[in-house]
């Protein structure tokens, strides 16, 4: 997997990051792994100071901003985004990157295809995902099932082609509807998320998912 680059966004996950990089390092998987850390975090630049990732001190700020810095930085053949709390399973990257060696651009995990599943998904979250990928089905005729969840993988010139601005949440709709926009090939594979490790999710439902829905009519107003 030398072609392949994870981009982490790592803000205050001191506690998490060393138990995910040792996950990945015991499977051999000989990725590159950039993490992004926001210059205050002086804790999780600490507890990298000895890891062979490439640190990148995030020059914005937001979920969204972390990944298009890290993606805009990465230079090997293919990217996937790889949270740093533990949610996500480093098994599936092997699928995942076949998968994109079948001439896919993007190749997005699901958590509502079996055999997936989440540990992290309530009530709430649940029925909202099932709105707004409902929503991006009849707006952008969008073949994935689960356009919330970010554990997505792709060619880095893809990534990088997108013009992504989004510097939130909001991050996670406008990906696959800017590579809807322009009619890159996309799948999905199940995909089980994992409990965070430790400490509280950094999504605010109702907050993040009114954005989410102002984002995807921007998108589909403006188309940009």
């Amino acid at each position: 997997m030398n072609n392949l680059t994870l981009v982490i966004p790592a803000k205050f996950e001191s506690t998490t990051l060393p138990i995910v990089l040792k996950e990945i390092s015991e499977l051999n998987l000989n990725c590159k792994k950039i993490v992004v850390v926001p210059k205050y975090d002086e804790e999780t630049l600490k507890v990298l100071e000895k890891s062979d990732c490439q640190i990148l001190i995030q020059k914005g700020e937001g979920f969204g901003n972390a990944l298009i810095e890290g993606l805009n930085h990465s230079t090997t053949e293919y990217s996937c985004i790889f949270n740093a709390d533990g949610s996500f399973d480093p098994k599936y990257l092997n699928q995942m990157l076949k998968r994109n060696e079948d001439n896919f651009e993007f190749v997005f995990s699901t958590r509502y295809k079996k055999p997936g599943g989440s540990d992290d998904d309530t009530f709430l979250t649940f029925i909202g995902n099932y709105f707004f990928t409902f929503l991006c089905k009849v707006l952008f005729r969008l073949n994935i099932s689960d356009v919330l969840y970010t554990y997505v993988m792709g060619k880095t010139t893809a990534f990088q082609d997108l013009n992504l601005k989004y510097n939130d949440f909001t991050f996670c709709i406008e990906l696959p509807i800017k590579a809807k926009f322009k009619s890159l090939r996309m799948c999905d594979i199940p995909s089980y998320e994992r409990p965070r490790i430790s400490g509280k999710k950094k999504v605010n439902e109702l907050r993040d998912g009114f954005l989410i829905l102002i984002s995807i009519l921007r998108l589909f107003i403006f188309k940009k």
